[in-house]
């Protein structure tokens, strides 16, 4: 239970930013008082979204942004909300800038900034810095975010506020911006749009956590429950996986719409892949048709089905119409009537008693058909009637296991 907390989270507008805006709102909710702080809300003066912070530095003598007040107004802003904040998520950075100066501005000065307002004023915030594993890298980005880590230990040491640096892997998930953040995203993007991805070896493995584990821990560690390793932090669940195993997936993902056999969700890693594949999808494909088998008696169209859970079908019957009459050794089914009336039958193989249940759209229930029963399901309304069946699993035309006989018959 907490009492009312201001918390800063800059690059609020980035990758992990939103994501975490939108965690620290459901699972924290009222207890939290949000300051975003994200400098690249004035990159696109189009977005209606921004355009008052925008038009606040256009300057119509010049035609353009008056830069230098913008950034004064930043910094006090910045001031301000670190003065107030009881908790920091230092969430913003460069990873590909024009310039490699860059790299010092976005990750190493941003940061001293921040430690040196809290230090001035004497405050022992807790601050939580997301680092990359690319620190341990001799590169220009690496350099700068190993700088930016050691800024926030001294920060801790002068100090003795409790910090949280959190050396990230590659991350994936919903929002990650193609061509930028990750692989993944670029894969994803590519891939919903019709676009072609290029795979050099697919035998390269890659380190991913899923931004929802990322964002869980950082939640974690602002109520005092970090997973710590050493002087660090870190997400406890990640993904070791080979490129030609992600592309694969991916590919599984785009063929299950024509298929319709989804993937094996009961693999952790695959069904996050598979929301992050979802997540990218342009409007226009949310839906995709189904084949409709029809005939004067209705439709039979299949809706879903899984390699290791069966298929689910929609039956569409007219009044008076009668289907099924044919029981399976092996093969179990459960039927749901969800609109219209009718009757369900069923007799076992081996006996002349015959079960009767009455169905009907107003009183949802299921009734199981076993192996070794014979059985039927007849409209008795005087309206289609709409019945989803589960059937344990996926037709296999070579052994369908689908032997007819009649319910009523004594033979």
């Amino acid at each position: 239970v907490f009492s009312m907390k201001k918390v800063l989270v800059t690059g609020s507008c980035g990758f992990v930013g939103k994501n975490l805006l939108f965690f620290l709102n459901n699972i924290i909710g009222d207890d939290v008082e949000i300051f975003e702080f994200d400098v690249n809300k004035f990159d696109n003066p189009d977005d209606k979204y921004l355009e008052d912070e925008f038009h606040e530095f256009y300057d119509e003598e010049l035609g353009a942004i008056d830069f230098e007040a913008q950034k004064k107004s930043l910094d006090k802003k910045l001031e301000n909300y670190c003065k107030d904040a009881d908790f920091i998520f230092h969430l913003a950075g460069v990873n590909r800038p024009e310039n490699v100066e860059d790299f010092v501005t976005g990750n190493v000065n941003l940061t001293g900034q921040i430690t040196d307002i809290l230090i001035k004023n004497n405050l022992k915030t807790p601050l939580l810095l997301s680092s990359s594993i690319q620190a341990l890298q001799d590169n220009p980005y690496g350099r700068s975010k190993l700088e930016a880590e050691q800024v926030v230990f001294d920060y801790s040491s002068k100090s003795g506020a409790e910090v949280y640096v959190y050396r990230l892997t590659n991350l994936f998930g919903k929002w990650s911006r193609p061509n930028y953040n990750s692989v993944i995203a670029t894969f994803c993007h590519n891939m919903t749009h019709g676009e072609d991805i290029t795979v050099n070896d697919p035998e390269i493995e890659i380190t991913l956590a899923y931004i929802d584990d990322v964002a869980k821990e950082f939640i974690n560690a602002f109520k005092g429950n970090s997973l710590r390793d050493g002087k660090f932090c870190k997400v406890e669940k990640s993904y070791t996986v080979k490129l030609g195993k992600i592309v694969e997936l991916l590919e599984q993902f785009v063929e299950s719409r024509e298929s319709l056999v989804t993937p094996d969700l009961a693999d952790e890693f695959t069904k996050k892949l598979h929301a992050t594949f979802l997540s990218y999808l342009p409007p226009q494909l949310f839906t995709y048709p189904l084949k409709m088998n029809v005939d004067n008696r209705g439709s039979f169209t299949e809706f879903i089905k899984s390699s290791s859970s069966g298929q689910v079908s929609i039956n569409v019957s007219k009044p008076g119409i009668t289907k099924g009459e044919h029981y399976h050794h092996t093969k179990n089914e459960k039927f749901m009537v969800v609109s219209g009336q009718g009757e369900i039958r069923l007799r076992s193989i081996d006996s002349n008693r015959i079960i009767i249940y009455t169905v009907k759209g107003e009183e949802l229930k299921v009734v199981d058909i076993p192996p070794g029963y014979t059985h039927n399901i007849t409209n008795t309304g005087k309206t289609d009637m709409v019945t989803v069946m589960w059937v344990n699993e996926i037709y296999d035309p070579e052994n369908p296991d689908t032997f007819f006989l009649k319910v009523d018959s004594d033979e």
